[in-house]
C-alpha cells in the first residue's frame, strides 16, 4: 500500500472513524438528476482505508469483451443486506446516510459495493447503475472515497456537456433523482495514482 494519508483528515471528537454531520452541497443536473458532495466527511478515514485494504476479501474478475476475456481493471467485493461491514465507521456512515436521505429516498441503504483501484491503470468505464430498480425508478447511490484522490467524470446519456470532480480521502459523493438513468459516470485511467477504495452504499435491488 503506497498511499500517503492526508494531513488534514478530520477526527471525530468522541470516537475515531465516525461520520461527521451531514451537510452536503447539492448540484442540480438535467432531467431530474442531482449530485451531493461533502468534503472530508468520514473521520478516521486513514484507519478505515488500512482496515479495508487488509480485511476485505478482494477478488479479481474477468468479463467478456467482444471476442475475448479481459481482466476487470479493479478489485471488487460487495457486502449485501445483513452482512457486517469491515469497519464500524462504515456501519455508522450507512446509518447516517439512511437517516439523512430517508425523506427523499423512502428507504434505507442496505448494501455496500467496494472497488479497490490499485493504481492509475485501474478504472471503471462509463455506466449507470441500471441493473435492478435503477433502470426505471429514481434512486440514490452514496459513495465514500478513501485513499488517493481520483477524478470522477459525469456526462448526460445521449450526449451533452460532461463534467468532473476530484474525490479525495474521506469525501462523500451522492447521485440521486434520475441520475442513474439519465447520466453516466466513470473513473478514467490516469498516468499515475496511488491506491483508492470506493464504497458505494445502495438501496435494495439497485446495482
Amino acid at each position: 500500500m503506497d498511499f500517503q494519508s492526508t494531513l488534514f483528515a478530520p477526527e471525530a471528537p468522541d470516537a475515531p472513524g465516525t461520520a461527521s454531520q451531514l451537510a452536503p452541497e447539492r448540484t442540480t443536473l438535467s432531467d431530474g438528476a442531482w449530485i451531493d458532495v461533502q468534503r472530508n466527511w468520514l473521520a478516521g478515514a486513514d484507519d478505515v482505508f488500512a482496515t479495508m485494504v487488509s480485511d476485505v476479501p478482494w477478488r479479481a474478475e474477468q468479463r467478456q469483451m467482444y471476442d475475448r476475456i479481459v481482466d476487470v481493471p479493479r478489485l471488487l467485493h460487495t457486502y449485501v443486506l445483513g452482512e457486517a461491514l469491515p469497519h464500524p465507521a462504515l456501519e455508522d456512515a450507512r446509518d447516517a446516510l439512511s437517516a439523512h436521505y430517508l425523506p427523499e429516498l423512502g428507504e434505507s441503504f442496505v448494501s455496500a459495493g467496494c472497488c479497490y483501484y490499485r493504481d492509475g491503470r485501474d478504472s471503471v468505464a462509463w455506466h449507470g447503475d441500471t441493473i435492478g430498480r435503477g433502470k426505471t425508478r429514481d434512486t440514490m447511490v452514496a459513495i465514500v472515497s478513501l485513499g488517493d484522490p481520483r477524478k470522477l467524470a459525469l456526462r448526460p446519456r445521449g450526449g451533452g456537456e460532461a463534467m468532473s470532480l476530484m474525490l479525495g480521502h474521506g469525501d462523500l459523493f451522492v447521485m440521486g433523482g434520475s441520475c442513474q438513468r439519465t447520466w453516466e459516470h466513470a473513473v478514467p485511467k490516469v498516468a499515475s495514482a496511488g491506491p483508492r477504495i470506493s464504497v458505494q452504499f445502495r438501496p435494495l435491488n439497485v446495482f
